[in-house]
């Protein structure tokens, strides 16, 4: 029997069980639909961590001076390390691969504007930090070089700390008092949803230019000195060589990891990376559980059907049809129901997610209605096709076995069959 033929005997047999048949592909449907929206989830819950995480700076590299754990130079151990401005030229100088860097002081005080006050932490530090922070403006501008050369007292407001000062009425131009001296507020910023961070979130922070908070306080020495590489693959590197330079200047040695404490953000992602995985392995084990059990429906209905149509294999055999014509119809039964189950499930997990879009995450978290931590649906093409080639093997494997027993059939015996 020709190919063709047989494809048609399959499709004339599928139409002849149409219920069953039906049946069977919407149960398959589903479970691809479930693979592939699951998959979905877990790929949008993944991409929504890691930019609540790299808010907080997309490379970012933070050095704490600490205490000397070993005697270096004639200095005794213990001996507090307490960075200076001149550490940040020496960095910026010394180790190339440092695309920005800026030093950073933390000052609790009092923000008041009218009648409204509220405590909050002022973040000094250099225009730079704008670049290493990912720090977006809502309206108006960060600050430049100019504001810091001069001395100007301006200041950009963290999203949340603008709505308890102004409400809804526009900050930008309006001055505020913060510990009592004058300032003019330049810009507001974009809302971060951020789950990463040292000290208060940015949203709840005002920044201003390192030169004019020493108006408020002695900066002479950095709490933080926070820059980022030029490229991740120069990372490790870099951290070398800025605590070589820092072990230069602070004389203690260049292996004494307590003296200057440096953490990279980036290392923590780990922390991230696995969770997400551990979620989108659970997920994709539950679409594979929910395929495998249409897979076993299959094949129930499979041996159904060749059992129901014992009388009509053995006519088929008697008239000279082979074993290999009654497999390949067998399977191709199987494998017609499974394809249009699979085009079915990817079509209403289209639809589904298309409907959804998204998802709330960590915005109710953050009180952020922004949709920055919301978990984003969308077909991915390797869910798909996953997808696509565990129902395929689902099926072959759900028709082989009985094909395989309807091919062996005796048709003396199959034509004695009540």
């Amino acid at each position: 029997m020709r190919l063709r033929t047989i494809f048609g005997e399959a499709l004339q047999a599928l139409r002849f069980n149409r219920q069953r048949s039906v049946l069977t592909m919407l149960s398959l449907g589903w479970g691809v639909a479930c693979f592939v929206i699951l998959y979905s989830y877990g790929e949008g819950f993944d991409v929504a961590l890691h930019q609540a995480f790299r808010a907080v700076g997309h490379d970012l590299v933070l050095m704490i001076g600490g205490q000397t754990s070993s005697q270096a130079g004639g200095e005794r151990a213990g001996r507090r390390i307490r960075m200076q401005l001149s550490d940040i030229e020496a960095l910026r100088e010394s180790v190339p691969t440092i695309a920005a860097i800026s030093p950073e002081v933390m000052i609790r005080g009092t923000a008041t504007y009218g009648y409204r006050n509220q405590s909050v932490t002022v973040r000094a530090v250099r225009p730079e930090y704008g670049r290493i922070r990912n720090m977006s403006v809502d309206a108006g501008r960060w600050f430049g070089p100019d504001d810091e050369s001069r001395k100007h007292r301006v200041a950009v407001l963290g999203a949340k700390i603008a709505e308890r000062l102004f409400g809804e009425y526009p900050p930008e131009g309006e001055e505020i008092r913060i510990n009592g001296l004058r300032f003019t507020v330049i810009g507001v910023l974009r809302t971060k949803t951020q789950i990463s961070n040292y000290g208060s979130p940015d949203n709840d922070c005002i920044f201003m230019p390192y030169s004019t908070a020493g108006l408020l306080r002695d900066v002479r020495y950095p709490e933080f000195i926070a820059w980022t590489p030029a490229n991740p693959l120069f990372r490790e590197d870099a951290v070398r060589q800025a605590r070589a330079v820092m072990a230069r200047m602070h004389g203690f040695a260049s292996n004494d990891e307590r003296a200057v404490r440096i953490l990279v953000f980036s290392e923590f992602m780990k922390i991230i990376d696995t969770m997400s995985l551990a979620l989108r392995g659970l997920l994709a084990f539950i679409g594979a559980l929910t395929l495998a059990i249409g897979g076993v429906g299959l094949a129930n209905i499979m041996l159904v059907s060749v059992t129901q149509r014992t009388r009509e294999i053995g006519i088929l055999k008697s008239l000279g049809a082979t074993r290999a014509a009654v497999l390949k119809q067998f399977l191709l039964e199987a494998l017609v129901i499974v394809t249009a189950g699979g085009v079915l499930g990817v079509m209403l997990g289209y639809v589904t997610t298309s409907l959804v879009q998204t998802l709330p995450l960590l915005g109710p978290m953050f009180k952020d209605t922004s949709g920055q931590g919301d978990i984003r649906l969308a077909i991915s093409p390797f869910a798909v096709a996953a997808s696509t080639l565990a129902l395929e093997t689902v099926g072959l494997i759900a028709g082989l076995i009985p094909a395989i027993k309807a091919s062996r059939l005796d048709p003396i015996e199959a034509l004695r069959y009540e």
